[in-house]
């Protein structure tokens, strides 16, 4: 079965954009976009692949892409309705009205949505964000791959934004690098059994 992997950048202290939702904040250069361009270069936009090149580089990891409004809008706000059309793009939001056949707008329940994606053939789900998506998809997130930069920004979009409830994650696979980015891969942790203590 497929999997939703929650990539995504962040500060020292959990969030991925800033109160405005400007991430311009975190660096794209060296080593770490090496790294990205070469493992993950799927999650970069169309118009932004070119320049790189790397416009016909394969989908390694994903082939869907699930995002809330907040996430597309940047895209939007300068004209492109498809910004990754290497990937199946869904925008998951209540008020969002584009017409544009690569792009599918779900209106509410992105869990159902999701659990439908993960029993289709492919490559694994993204969950490109935001924070408040993240958090209503928390129980179907199988892994998160984080790019903690070494920033802290005080307040903004956190990693998740939703009700308290507790899920538990394994730390997997972890990559430094000398800028002081940490890549690390969490994957979800087996449910404890009945009557367990956590």
């Amino acid at each position: 079965m497929r999997k939703l992997i929650y990539y995504v950048a962040a500060t020292l202290d959990g969030f991925i954009a800033g109160p405005d939702g400007q991430f311009d904040f975190f660096p794209f250069e060296g080593e770490p976009a090496k790294m990205i361009m070469t493992e993950y270069p799927e999650t970069l936009p169309a118009h932004g692949r070119g320049p790189l090149g790397i416009a016909d580089a394969p989908n390694r990891h994903f082939d869907t892409v699930v995002m809330g409004r907040g996430t597309y809008e940047p895209a939007l706000e300068v004209g492109i309705t498809s910004p990754y059309p290497h990937l199946e793009q869904y925008v998951v939001s209540a008020t969002l009205d584009i017409e544009d056949p690569a792009v599918t707008v779900v209106p509410s329940d992105p869990a159902g949505l999701v659990r439908e994606l993960k029993r289709r053939d492919g490559l694994d789900i993204w969950l490109a964000g935001g924070g408040k998506l993240a958090g209503a998809l928390v129980d179907e997130i199988d892994e998160l791959v984080v790019k903690r930069h070494p920033l802290v920004i005080g307040s903004g979009i956190p990693l998740f934004d939703g009700p308290y409830t507790l899920a538990a994650f394994t730390p997997g696979a972890t990559r430094a690098f000398d800028s002081g980015l940490v890549v690390t891969t969490y994957v979800r942790a087996a449910a404890p059994a009945q009557g367990a203590d956590l």
